[in-house]
């Protein structure tokens, strides 16, 4: 008899990406006579059943593909006895087979508010961890559920096509950051803890009002489900895919038009600017103002509009704040981006 169906669909999901790792590690070996050293694959897990059910997954498809398999948590240290819980994740993924199993304390900071600087403190605590062990690559627990209410964070900002476009299957340095339930909903992982027995902790925080993706998920998609019936989560994340594909393809054609509207001195010249289409011109003025300090973070689709208005609604205006200290004006038909 074969596992529970939720078991078995955590588990090819997860055979799946480690199959990709393994195929991308051996590739990139130092000859094809050489064969590379078995790779290292970590797992984030903050004890709850999305990363739980990730991490069984990982101790048993891994060793089955030569695979050395690990796990991390990362204390927030937002609430009181959090290491103590650090701690029982730790020994929980040491139970599992998994080995590095560590624990990082970090502090978290307030910019971009509560959850973005969380999640700032956390990827800065797993591209170090993954650095020290020369892990090929982190698992990550986010599923179809996670994906839709990124989806719909993304609309309420605003914030165009790439917003809208959710998580990426794979992402970070070098493809670094894997995320093999994108396609799995958040209830197969939960059963998936319970069937094999699997002690799961729930963030308070996930269930907290104050924070906007608690609401999202407590209020806001279930009212959507309410109005629109069964299915918006799937299709919130079918839209999410479509999305991507499409950002993709203008932020290839932005990158190979970039070199054709900068002057020999490499500032942009505004009248080619203008006739490009907006979703590429405006590509390229974000990437400009990132390059010149602005935080991508920070840098919202109103800071774009009013570059872009620089170029098609050229009234005299004076220079333009963006985040960062970065300064931005239009000088002698060229547009001048820089530290202010």
């Amino acid at each position: 008899m074969g596992p529970h169906p939720a078991v078995a669909a955590i588990r090819l999901a997860v055979r799946r990406a480690l199959h990709d790792i393994l195929n991308e590690h051996q590739a990139s070996g130092p000859t094809p006579h050489e064969r590379p050293p078995s790779p290292l694959v970590l797992v984030a897990c903050s004890g709850g059943a999305d990363s739980m059910a990730l991490a069984s997954a990982l101790a048993f498809e891994a060793p089955k593909l030569g695979i050395r398999a690990g796990g991390v948590t990362v204390d927030h240290g937002l609430q009181d006895g959090s290491d103590l819980r650090a701690d029982e994740v730790v020994l929980r993924l040491r139970e599992l087979g998994l080995d590095p199993a560590e624990s990082i304390a970090v502090i978290v900071g307030r910019e971009g508010g509560p959850e973005a600087a969380a999640r700032d403190a956390r990827y800065a605590a797993l591209d170090a961890c993954a650095a020290r062990h020369g892990a090929t690559a982190v698992l990550l627990g986010h599923t179809r559920d996670d994906q839709a209410e990124t989806v719909l964070l993304g609309l309420a900002r605003g914030s165009g096509t790439r917003s809208l476009s959710g998580m990426a299957a794979v992402s970070g340095a070098d493809g670094r950051y894997r995320r093999p339930f994108l396609q799995l909903d958040r209830q197969t992982a939960r059963k998936a803890c319970m069937v094999q027995s699997l002690p799961v902790w729930d963030d308070p925080h996930n269930a907290d009002p104050a924070y906007t993706r608690s609401r999202l998920r407590h209020e806001g998609l279930p009212a959507l489900e309410k109005a629109l019936g069964k299915g918006v989560v799937e299709a919130l994340a079918r839209t999410a895919q479509l999305s991507r594909d499409d950002a993709d393809a203008l932020d290839s054609w932005a990158s190979q038009a970039e070199t054709a509207v900068r002057d020999a001195t490499g500032l942009l010249e505004c009248a080619k600017l203008y006739a490009l289409p907006p979703a590429v011109r405006r590509r390229i003025l974000r990437r400009a103002a990132i390059e010149a300090g602005a935080p991508a973070g920070s840098l919202f689709a109103r800071h774009i509009e009013e570059l872009d208005r620089l170029i098609t609604g050229w009234r005299g205006q004076g220079a333009i704040n963006l985040p960062g200290k970065v300064v931005a004006q239009r000088q002698g038909g060229r547009l001048v981006i820089r530290q202010g």
